[in-house]
């Protein structure tokens, strides 16, 4: 067995062990996916998590889902029909029935539900990452393997002019390039084989031209402001309902209409420093005491360079949320709390 050293919630081994203990162990529980795509651009295979010992696979909520013809390749080579039974956008995770007449009782799967109640993992933590990226394994093959770690923890911001993502929740940052294609749902552990969450897709940050590796926790759970009001849903939640989950209804279509009260200088050039020019008495701009001449730096820890990039950032926010902005006033920082209402609607006669 490999020696492990106790650190905060999860075990660690060292730098320089093998890793191949652990990778026949986790191999054992992770699935290949072949499904839609083929068109330049769009793989038409991907990685799952075997999640239950009756066939469920979690996934992610991608394109290679769209299809009559959904099939998965176990560890052995076994191979199978499958059935997407679950899907949740918001969470960007999907569940996958292997299509069996014989009763399954499968020996290798992760327990979601175990996994997610332990904490979080902390930055620094060194993980393993498992997926069929560039379809390098099929049939009894095993999975690639990479080594690195948890750079960061924090907020996946999507649908802003950043990240193509519907998943705007907390992720892991991996600084190892996992998110290749086809690796999407594959499996994010420990050094020692203790799962942690599920590889993202491929997403690109289209200011720097840069792409960003991370995997969504399989405790993740958000709450979502739908015409209903707010609801929470998690991954757990999709997995332990299976056929009987609900996704979360379209969001209201006005839910990027949202309003402050700020009133920024004019934005003339185009990287206009989101400088304050004036506060609409009785918005909540004013109520956050914004005044004259603030410089917004930065929304929920995301940095706004211009008042392009602010008010994509802003409208990214469904109506009721209340961001934290940091203000540069004079020569120090002060961070403001906003809560984004719905505008203000025409004057009833």
């Amino acid at each position: 067995m490999l020696a492990a050293l106790a650190v905060g919630p999860f075990s660690e081994s060292r730098g320089d062990e093998s890793a191949s203990k652990v990778a026949e162990v986790v191999n054992r529980k992770m699935v290949k996916l072949f499904g839609s795509g083929g068109f330049r651009g769009l793989a038409s295979y991907g990685t799952g998590v075997v999640a239950s010992p009756d066939g469920y696979i979690l996934t992610i909520n991608s394109h290679i889902l769209d299809t009559r013809d959904l099939r998965v390749h176990m560890y052995d080579g076994t191979r199978y029909h499958a059935k997407v039974v679950a899907s949740e956008p918001e969470l960007d995770v999907a569940l996958v029935k292997i299509d069996s007449k014989a009763k399954l009782d499968l020996e290798h799967w992760v327990d979601v539900v175990a996994a997610a109640k332990k904490p979080t993992a902390t930055p620094g933590t060194g993980v393993l990452a498992f997926s069929n990226q560039f379809q390098i394994a099929t049939r009894d093959e095993p999975m690639s393997v990479q080594r690195g770690t948890i750079a960061a923890y924090g907020k996946l911001y999507g649908r802003i002019g950043i990240f193509e993502a519907t998943y705007r929740g907390n992720v892991y940052v991996i600084d190892a390039i996992t998110n290749n294609p086809g690796a999407g749902g594959g499996l994010i552990t420990t050094r020692t084989g203790e799962p942690l969450g599920l590889i993202g897709r491929e997403l690109r940050n289209e200011l720097t031209a840069t792409w960003i590796n991370y995997a969504i926790p399989f405790n993740a759970t958000i709450e979502v402001a739908t015409k209903d009001g707010k609801k929470k849903v998690s991954v757990v939640d999709v997995v332990t309902l299976k056929e009987k989950y609900k996704p979360l209804p379209p969001r209201p279509k006005d839910r990027n209409l949202v309003y402050h009260g700020i009133v920024f200088v004019p934005n003339v050039v185009e990287r206009t420093p989101p400088y304050v020019e004036e506060v609409v008495p009785g918005s909540p701009g004013a109520g956050a005491k914004l005044q004259p001449d603030d410089l917004v730096a930065y929304v929920d820890g995301l940095p706004t360079p211009d008042i392009n990039t602010l008010n994509e950032i802003l409208s990214s926010y469904a109506p009721g949320t209340e961001v934290r902005l940091e203000i540069q006033r004079g020569e120090r920082f002060v961070t403001v709390p906003l809560k984004l209402i719905r505008p203000p609607g025409p004057a009833k006669k």
